[in-house]
């Protein structure tokens, strides 16, 4: 066979085979992809962010080979810095590394680390190989269409909350994730609702803030929480605001 036909055919087969595999791709999943590009696309991989938030500095680095979250605080004992990575938990104060935590402390301090990175780097994170997406289907709040994902997680790599169940709204023109609600077991558990307050672009990056808002019954089921906010029975609970936002491209080898 002329070596000019079997690369022609060779280059046939692996586009074939490639335009296969997406098409294997669930549609909630090629709904949170157009989302991830809408929010960011690839300024999410090798970027670090820092931001503050409440009394709080983050620094926050996230790829698909590994992070590293960190956060920095002044108390009594001085300069105090959590880092959370792919390793473990570390806490040193002045500089100074400290070994004598109790377990769960150590686990209190990793969830609160992990859940505002969550948060911070949405809808990038919902790719996560643990991460289940499913789609529940349309819906339409305050005249705008959105495609409606449910994410579960499985329990191995699914971190400490793994249980925890998430609702997101994604509009179904632009791709962008107005609201959010979740259903979490920590502190003994509840419901909320998150919808975006106000919107940062930094270094190519879509950064929204929330107001986060919870219903009169702790107990209320997640999939009532749309309508619950439809028709203004929620209260404000707080606000989620990220100030001083930078993000740094990490070079490449």
């Amino acid at each position: 066979m002329d070596n000019r036909i079997s690369s022609k055919l060779l280059g046939l087969i692996v586009l074939v085979f490639g335009i296969a595999s997406c098409d294997q791709r669930t549609e909630a999943e090629k709904i949170v992809d157009a989302a991830i590009e809408a929010h960011g696309g690839e300024a999410y991989l090798d970027a670090k962010i820092d931001f503050d938030f409440r009394n709080f500095h983050y620094s926050i680095y996230k790829s698909p080979n590994g992070f590293e979250y960190s956060r920095e605080f002044t108390d009594s004992t001085g300069n105090v810095k959590d880092v959370l990575n792919n390793s473990g938990f570390l806490r040193t104060v002045n500089g100074v590394k400290i070994d004598t935590l109790p377990e769960e402390r150590i686990g209190a301090f990793s969830r609160s680390v992990n859940s505002v990175a969550y948060f911070a780097f949405l809808p990038y994170g919902l790719n996560d190989a643990a991460a289940i997406k499913t789609l529940l289907g349309e819906s339409e709040i305050k005249g705008k269409k959105y495609d409606v994902i449910k994410v579960t997680f499985q329990q191995e790599g699914g971190g400490d909350h793994f249980e925890d169940q998430f609702l997101y709204w994604f509009g179904k023109e632009d791709h962008l994730m107005d609201y959010m609600a979740y259903l979490y077991y920590t502190d003994g558990g509840g419901v909320r609702w998150r919808e975006v307050s106000g919107i940062q672009e930094v270094g190519g990056i879509r950064f929204q803030n929330y107001l986060n808002l919870k219903p009169e019954d702790k107990n209320t089921p997640l999939d009532m929480m749309e309508e619950l906010y439809v028709s203004g029975k929620l209260e404000k609970l707080s606000e989620i605001n990220l100030e001083n936002i930078q993000v740094v491209p990490i070079p490449k080898d």
